[in-house]
């Protein structure tokens, strides 16, 4: 150990952090000999050793040396004292800062009791058919109870009721949708567990726009990792803005200089406004809520597109299952960017109406009895984890640090989302079962994002099953043959993982797709109303995700009394020899081996470069570096392959810390491990973090190039839209005002009109052309997105008709000499007794026999959705007795947005709906304009894929201000 003159010479560390120091390097130096004895690691040891890469720790042995370090201080460390200490220079600060705040006392480990009465109603929205129903239902039934109980640094809460968290959510929606969101916009959400992201993900719902959850920047070393991977997810989902927090704006630039496409990076206090607007989007149930981005343990992340009625089938499904109801009370840490803490924790707590308290995933991995402590503390009934989870509570978590613990409220221990280890249940089991913890809890369970979250769950309350199989038969013969004695070494133990959820099935396959019989191992296919539809723009995986109607779950398992037991992910199956090795099974024996860092082994299968077969690799990190203890250490893999796997591996590489390529939620990633072994990059020394900014750098440098080349060619094809458009106005304009026949000048228009589409690149396809019937008068609607749509409905349709449009601009000479002599209807929309003769004079016009053209808009706006209606339309054809014929435009506003005048490349689709004949079954000739009104309204909104932003109030107030108008004329 380092003596006192060593620590102020070498680490130039002196005064009041002096005898802190040397705690901290003696507490490091100890903890190093009992992790690697014999490796002189506190020897080596200085202030700036990286944790990591010098003493080869990985986050549980960071969990022990912060547990260690608090103890000797008698203080509690930040939740950043895990994440973000790299060196024990970094604990020396973290133990500074703690003693300063609590004046050298330990602050109290744990909180007075917080247990509040949070049992809600009997209530709960049961005809909600999508998120935004489930929020804004709660906000107004149950407005002032909480919902959100948020776990802060010290054990301190913040709650969030529905009626705030509604508010609050619509209050950023409100601002998204003034930076330009548009309906089905996708939203990246960088955001910690925390009130942001509540609001966050809530308020990108209710603009209509799409979010898309991504996890925090992590440790240093990572960082290019972190933000290559991030936007490859970016670029797939072609998001246009992310939300983060100040922290993280400076690896959000970075993001925008990889993804051109990114154009807004903003924080949730940022892009609120100081109130909701009156109208929001409209959203349907089988519109996306939101994609869920595979972790990638075998691949590139593909974005889950998960609808609204996929999402709340899945969690009524689960909450039958569970028998959830207004007195229970869910705790979490799970990450809210993954699939079982977003939607099995919160989104389901949010629709049941049940309390959720959450804690961030760092509180519990700094503290992991921070957990246990907040079930006893808030009585929570319903919890879960992966497995890796429980076992650090069996074995990490002190004796005294669970004094007065109670966990007898706990009836849903859910163990899921990886590998369940029948081991760890049993030792969780009997660790906490003296604190009241029941057996009976504990739940392996079995979901994958493509289903949402949950696939099948156990029967409640009956506790694990085990099913202890030949070992022999699975590899050898794919079948699950029950044996006599489970403990032997030929004995293979897997947990059931419960009956399909209600609605569901489950089916297991062999390779040709035929079903097998009971204990026949083969590929798991699922399917059910939470089924996903596919991945986000990846044609490819989709096709390869689907079978028919069945859904490809990527495992292998088998099915036994109607329960699914899992064996393991089919990609990462390694056949040799005629026999199936599953690599969980193997590496999870390896990381037990002294030397190897213990969940840091990946096992795979390779091609032999000589052979062409298949040889079994293994990748372990370990920090041995001396030969003597590396050979033996590859002995006693060698002999745990032989054992385990029927086969001695092909080849064995002992990396140094960080080797094994990992998903954000721990999961070992073998198709990337394998990549790099063939690539020959295993085990080679990680980058520093100014060469990974380099490297980034010089990638953006290329990606801004391409996007300022993109935006260039952009400016240049509006120069040349708008040079076109001159040229041709001059003499289009011309040609109508002296041409003598309406029928010369309209096709003049006509072919005007198409040579500059030509011109400009714009493309125009109509459908339908054949429902209008020629032999009677016309009475078209159009919906209303830009300037562009009266010349595409003169382009598109098949016969002359008739404009009408507002009277304002008969006051301006050139458009009114263009527009009369088209023959267009003018209609004043201010003036009560003026407005009121023109329409008598439209109706006059449909009955001589002339085609009219109506927006029933009125206007439009530079925001998506469908505008309420004017009725001006309807009742003119009530009175004549004419069907309306919709006609659905879509792309003229992504072509030439409102407020802009920046026209863009694209392409316009026209469809011609069938007409719609006026109600002789109505009241009054009122009622029936109304209903011809709502019903070609939905036709539109079947067809132009936008948002309806109609309002009960303002229908109203068109309703009374049309009524007047009647009476006025009458």
């Amino acid at each position: 150990m380092q003596t006192t003159t060593e620590i102020d010479s070498k680490n130039k560390v002196s005064g009041a952090a002096h005898e802190n120091a040397r705690a901290v390097l003696s507490i490091t130096g100890d903890l190093a000999e009992e992790l690697h004895p014999g490796q002189g690691l506190a020897a080596a040891l200085r202030l700036d050793s990286d944790l990591d890469a010098d003493l080869g720790f990985d986050s549980l042995s960071r969990m022990e040396l912060v547990h260690r370090v608090e103890n000797a201080f008698s203080v509690t460390l930040s939740d950043r004292a895990l994440g973000d200490s790299e060196t024990p220079r970094d604990l020396v600060r973290e133990v500074s800062t703690a003693l300063e705040q609590s004046g050298g006392a330990a602050p109290p480990r744990h909180p007075s009791n917080l247990s509040t009465n949070l049992s809600g109603t009997q209530q709960t929205p049961d005809d909600a058919q999508t998120l935004n129903e489930v929020l804004s239902w709660h906000a107004e039934h149950h407005h002032d109870v909480p919902h959100l109980h948020l776990l802060g640094e010290g054990e301190t809460a913040e709650s969030l009721t529905y009626g705030e968290l509604y508010a609050s959510a619509a209050c950023l929606a409100g601002g998204l949708l003034g930076k330009g969101l548009e309906s089905g916009d996708r939203v990246l959400l960088m955001l910690p567990t925390g009130r942001d992201y509540f609001i966050s993900f809530l308020g990108t719902l209710l603009a209509g726009g799409v979010p898309v959850p991504v996890y925090p920047p992590g440790q240093p070393q990572q960082l290019e990792e972190h933000l290559r991977r991030h936007a490859t997810i970016a670029t797939n989902a072609d998001a246009v803005m992310m939300i983060t927090e100040d922290e993280a704006k400076r690896f959000s630039q970075l993001m925008v200089a990889l993804v051109p496409g990114l154009r807004t990076v903003t924080t949730a206090a940022e892009v609120s406004l100081s109130s909701p607007p009156d109208v929001l989007p409209t959203v349907s149930a089988g519109d996306t809520a939101f994609l869920q981005y595979t972790s990638g343990s075998t691949g590139d992340p593909k974005g889950v597109i998960l609808s609204h009625d996929n999402l709340l089938a899945n969690i009524r499904a689960m909450g039958r299952f569970l028998e959830a109801g207004p007195d229970d009370v869910f705790v979490s840490w799970l990450p809210l960017y993954h699939d079982m803490g977003l939607i099995g924790a919160w989104l389901g707590s949010l629709t049941f109406g049940i309390p959720l308290v959450i804690m961030p995933p760092l509180s519990f991995l700094s503290r992991p009895e921070r957990w246990l402590r907040s079930i006893h503390d808030y009585k929570g009934t319903i919890s879960g984890a992966p497995n890796f989870a429980y076992e650090i509570c069996a074995t990490r978590i002190r004796d005294e640090d669970l004094e007065g613990l109670d966990l007898s409220s706990w009836r849903v221990a859910f163990n899921g989302a990886e590998a369940v280890s029948p081991a760890t249940l049993d030792l969780f089991a009997d660790r906490f079962e003296p604190w009241g913890f029941k057996r009976s809890a504990i739940m392996p369970v079995y979901g994958l994002a493509e289903n949402s979250v949950g696939v099948a769950f156990p029967p409640l309350g009956r506790g694990p099953k085990i099913d202890r199989i030949s070992r022999a038969a699975l590899q050898y013969r794919s079948r699950a043959e029950p044996v006599r004695d489970g403990t032997g070494q030929n004995a293979m133990a897997v947990p059931a993982c419960g009956l399909p959820l209600p609605g569901h099935q489950i089916r297991v396959v062999d390779d040709t797709g035929h079903e097998l019989g009971d204990r026949r191992l083969g590929r798991i296919q699922f399917r059910g109303p939470s089924s996903t539809s596919g991945y986000f723009r990846n044609r490819e995986a989709t096709e390869s995700l689907f079978n028919g109607e069945w859904l490809n779950s990527g495992d292998l398992g088998y099915l036994s009394e109607g329960e699914i037991y899992i064996t393991g992910r089919q990609k990462d199956l390694i056949i040799r020899a005629g026999r199936n090795i599953y690599p969980a099974e193997l590496e999870t024996a390896i990381g037990e081996l002294d030397g190897i860092q213990r969940g840091n082994v990946a096992v795979f299968g390779s091609p032999d470069p000589e052979t062409g077969s298949d040889r079994l690799v293994v990748l372990a990190e370990s920090r041995r570096r001396k030969k003597e203890q590396q050979a033996s250490l590859l002995r006693e893999i060698t002999t745990l392959s032989i054992d385990l796997a029927g086969s001695a591996p092909g080849d064995i590489v002992l990396a140094p810390p960080r080797s094994v390529p990992k998903t954000s939620s721990g999961k070992i990633r073998r198709q990337a491990a394998r990549q790099l072994y063939e690539t020959g990059k295993a085990g080679a020394a990680g980058a520093s973090v100014q060469w990974q900014l380099f490297r980034i750098g010089v990638t953006a440098v290329g990606q801004r190039l391409q996007h300022s080349l993109r935006h260039a060619g952009a400016w240049l094809y509006a120069g040349w839209a708008w040079l076109a458009l001159v040229l041709l106005a001059i003499p289009i304009w011309a040609g109508v005002a002296v041409l003598p026949s309406l029928r010369v000048r309209w096709l003049f228009v006509k072919t005007g009109l198409a040579f500059l589409r030509t011109l400009t690149g714009i493309g125009l396809t109509v459908e339908g052309r054949e429902k209008i019937d020629l032999a009677r008068p016309v009475l078209l609607a159009a919906n209303h997105a830009s300037y562009l749509d009266g010349p595409v409905l003169i382009s598109a349709l098949p016969t002359l008709f008739g404009f009408v449009v507002k009277g304002e601009l008969t006051g301006h000479y050139v458009p009114r000499i263009f527009l009369t002599r088209l023959g267009c209807h003018f209609v004043e929309r201010f003036d009560t007794a003026k407005s009121v003769g023109d329409a008598a004079k439209i109706a006059d016009a449909l009955k001589d026999g002339n085609n009219l053209a109506y927006f029933p808009e009125g206007t439009f706006t530079r925001m998506p959705g469908l505008l309420p209606f004017h009725m001006g339309a309807f009742t003119t054809a009530v009175e004549t007795g004419t069907p309306i014929q919709p006609i659905a435009i879509r792309g003229t506003r992504a072509i030439l947005r409102d407020d802009t005048g920046f026209p863009r490349r694209g392409k316009i689709q026209v469809k011609i709906l069938d007409p719609i004949t006026p109600s002789e079954d109505a009241e009054t000739p009122w009622q029936a304009a109304l209903q011809l009104r709502d019903a070609v309204r939905r036709a539109f909104l079947t067809q132009i894929a936008e948002p309806d932003l109609a309002h009960e109030r303002v229908f109203h107030e068109l309703a009374e201000m049309q009524k007047e108008a009647e009476e006025g004329g009458s």
